[in-house]
């Protein structure tokens, strides 16, 4: 069986759970309809990978995770030949050796290709591999098929999974492999769609305890000079944290609290303590 050929897509608009603007819900459906894999980047904590989480929750479709390691060959993703345990089956046990099949163990690539259904393939991270791992992906991503020379056989992909790539711009992506794809910069939410994420998350917050928390939390990111500037998803753990403290309004104005679980570079908290100090007339308070 080859790989789908219809017309219609899927269309995404996002979850319940997951809100998207309007360039990246155009962004999926534009890979999904051209059937390009969809790169996409973005500060950490933006939600590039829940994204195909999202995808497949908003779809109904399968996941399957492929998380990259610097040390994942992509080899690993297709196919692996397990010829270590077949050495101590001819050495210590009863199996029949000869049967190869037994010894091949397909990979999260290769599973996405025998899905009996429409699935979603991520790739995390694919920037912590080394330089020579997306291109080595490109025949398979395009073809959506590979082959297994130890069984001599090809396996094709039953149907084309959506492909959602990450990378966190350690590493330059060669050009090769992102002439396939379609890409996207998740932006940073401004504050209106920042207080609509934090909704989804926490929709019993306080107006003013959430008003208050993104004037800090905006005001803290300004700052180029913090090494590592808090993202969102320190942002609804650092709501979490308030709320169950039962922290006010006035506390987070006058002291910022839990400061720790929005900022986790110890030269960004003393950094931070001079512009406390100037800012509020006090010592900084982490917690």
């Amino acid at each position: 069986m080859g790989v789908d050929g219809n017309s219609s897509f899927d269309q995404f608009v996002g979850t319940y759970r997951y809100i998207v603007s309007e360039d990246l819900r155009n962004a999926v459906n534009v890979a999904i309809a051209l059937k390009r894999p969809l790169l996409v980047k973005g500060e950490p904590g933006t939600g590039k990978t829940l994204l195909a989480h999202n995808i497949a929750l908003g779809l109904g479709k399968p996941l399957i995770v492929w998380n990259i390691k610097s040390t994942t060959k992509a080899q690993e993703g297709l196919y692996i030949y397990d010829t270590v345990q077949r050495l101590n089956d001819s050495r210590f046990g009863d199996k029949d050796i000869s049967d190869v099949r037994q010894y091949i163990k397909l990979g999260q690539l290769g599973k996405s290709f025998v899905m009996q259904e429409h699935g979603v393939l991520l790739i995390d991270e694919i920037d912590k591999a080394d330089l020579e791992f997306p291109n080595d992906l490109l025949n398979e991503l395009d073809v959506m098929s590979f082959y297994i020379p130890e069984l001599e056989e090809t396996v094709c992909a039953n149907h084309r999974p959506i492909v959602v790539v990450t990378s966190n711009s350690e590493k330059e992506l060669p050009d090769a492999f992102l002439r396939r794809c379609v890409f996207h910069y998740i932006e940073f939410p401004n504050p209106e769609m920042m207080e609509r994420i934090v909704r989804v998350h926490h929709p019993t917050i306080e107006e003013s305890l959430l008003r208050e928390c993104l004037k800090r939390f905006y005001w803290l990111r300004q700052f180029e000079e913090l090494r590592k500037k808090p993202s969102t998803s320190e942002l609804i753990d650092w709501l979490q944290a308030l709320m169950a403290g039962g922290v006010s309004q006035e506390r987070v104005e006058k002291e910022l609290p839990f400061l720790g679980a929005l900022i986790k570079k110890e030269e960004d908290l003393d950094y931070l303590e001079g512009k406390l100090t100037g800012t509020f007339g006090q010592r900084r308070k982490y917690v």
